[in-house]
């Protein structure tokens, strides 16, 4: 069954519901018209029991009966009187009598239809394959045993004819639901047959092939639709990651560029010219620490697209930003920067988080002018703490807020840094508030400048 296509298994699924309500129908519609024959069979022996009494009283006369078989027994089983005469056609041969029982056993209870006590049964000829209906009674006023019988032959004939009939039917019928159903299940799986050809393409890296007539008024439709959904999602992330690709390799390309140079350089001689030594030195040492940051940033960025855990403790936000805008101060003092906290302690990484508030920092370093102002707040309401860092400076470029953390994205000219980073700080914040199940956002300043907001939820008290 198992190894059975799909169209099979629904067709023979129908065929046999078909076929099971069919042989229901077919037992039933036979049984019922068996019933009823053998019922109008018992009633017309009914009738004719009253002639087979006199005319065994007055002696048996050709046709006196009115039934196929007569027979009058004496209470010790001895056969009084008998008549046998079936119609036949001339030419041929009599059907043989009935088999009957040597003992033939009458119910002592009268039926208030009746008032002899009768017994009704089916016997087979004595010969051949005919069959006999029987009626057995005894006169309340004698004790002999009236037996009259009459042949089945046509309720029989009736019978097999019914049955023949509800063959050939069961089976026309049957050979139309496997047509008609190969037909509907065809229709049926035809999306299915076009999501394989979309899969095969796909597989074959054509990865714009999207599934066709996709409607949700199907289960099949639907699941179209959400093939197509999933294929514009794989496709977006393909084009990112290309994209990732291409800028980190556009990004190493620059420092191995320079270290090449400076390595060039004391291959030309500078290792004998003292000044020329420190500044190749200085440079593959300046180059190479950025390419070492390029490759941390990542690698981390590559451990929180695989949802690798990070460490989970209590971390004090307050105490976090304190320190960040403490380290920001000392690097840079021409940026002041103004600290407001509540508590708000969440469950995180600390040393994530505390990036998180360093990269913040970092980028107003590097977007505004010296001197700019920066401020920090920390505030806990509602079951979330927000980190707010925000900036007087340009403010952000119009209708880039939701491209800011993108990975290697960069702003306008107002705003590019002139040490020419990566891009990556604020997609590393953005990735590492996301590992902590909160949000980030950006927004210009109700007086100008920037706003960077990170939403975390906040750690009850009971834990």
């Amino acid at each position: 069954m198992k190894r059975l296509s799909l169209r099979a298994r629904l067709v023979l699924g129908v065929l046999v519901l078909g076929a099971a309500g069919l042989v229901a129908a077919d037992a039933s519609t036979y049984t019922s018209l068996r019933s009823f024959l053998l019922d109008r069979v018992d009633s017309t022996l009914q009738a004719e029991h009253q002639g087979a009494e006199r005319a065994g009283r007055g002696g048996f006369g050709p046709g006196g009966t009115g039934s196929d078989f007569v027979q009058f027994r004496a209470a010790n089983g001895t056969t009084v009187l008998q008549t046998f005469d079936v119609p036949h056609f001339p030419g041929t041969t009599a059907p043989p009598p009935p088999k009957l029982p040597t003992t033939i056993t009458v119910p002592a209870e009268t039926s208030g239809a009746e008032p002899d006590r009768v017994s009704y049964f089916t016997v087979p000829a004595t010969s051949g394959g005919g069959r006999y209906r029987v009626r057995a009674s005894v006169d309340p006023d004698s004790t002999d045993v009236l037996v009259i019988a009459t042949s089945l032959a046509g309720v029989d004939g009736t019978l097999h004819r019914l049955f023949l009939i509800e063959l050939f039917v069961s089976l026309a019928v049957l050979v139309g639901i496997v047509v008609l159903g190969l037909w509907i299940v065809r229709l049926g799986l035809r999306p299915l047959v076009a999501i394989e050809q979309t899969a095969e393409q796909i597989a074959g890296g054509d990865l714009s092939h999207r599934v066709e007539r996709a409607e949700p008024d199907t289960e099949v439709g639907r699941l179209g639709l959400v093939l197509n959904s999933m294929l514009d999602r794989i496709e977006a992330s393909d084009r990112r990651l290309r994209r990732f690709v291409a800028d980190a390799s556009h990004e190493l390309r620059t420092p191995l560029a320079a270290v090449r140079a400076y390595a060039e350089l004391f291959e030309r001689g500078a290792d004998r010219r003292p000044d020329d030594l420190a500044r190749a030195m200085t440079g593959i040492s300046r180059e190479s620490e950025r390419m070492s940051e390029l490759v941390e940033d990542l690698l981390l960025l590559a451990r929180l697209d695989e949802g690798q855990p990070l460490e989970r403790e209590p971390v004090e936000l307050s105490e976090l930003a304190a320190e960040a805008v403490e380290t920001a101060r000392a690097v840079d003092p021409a940026h002041p920067i103004d600290l407001e906290t509540q508590e708000a302690r969440v469950l995180g990484d600390r040393a994530r988080l505390r990036r998180v508030l360093d990269n913040l920092l970092g980028n107003v370093r590097s977007h505004t002018p010296e001197g700019t102002p920066a401020h920090v707040r920390v505030t806990a309401a509602n079951g979330s703490a927000v980190i707010e860092v925000a900036d007087e400076g340009p403010g952000l470029p119009d209708g880039e807020a939701d491209n800011l953390f993108r990975r290697f994205y960069r702003a306008d000219a107002s705003r590019s840094r002139d040490s020419g980073g990566v891009g990556l700080g604020l997609s590393i914040v953005a990735a590492i508030a996301h590992a902590h199940q909160g949000t980030v956002s950006a927004s210009d300043g109700p007086a100008g400048g920037a706003v960077f907001r990170i939403t975390l939820p906040l750690l009850s008290k009971s834990s």
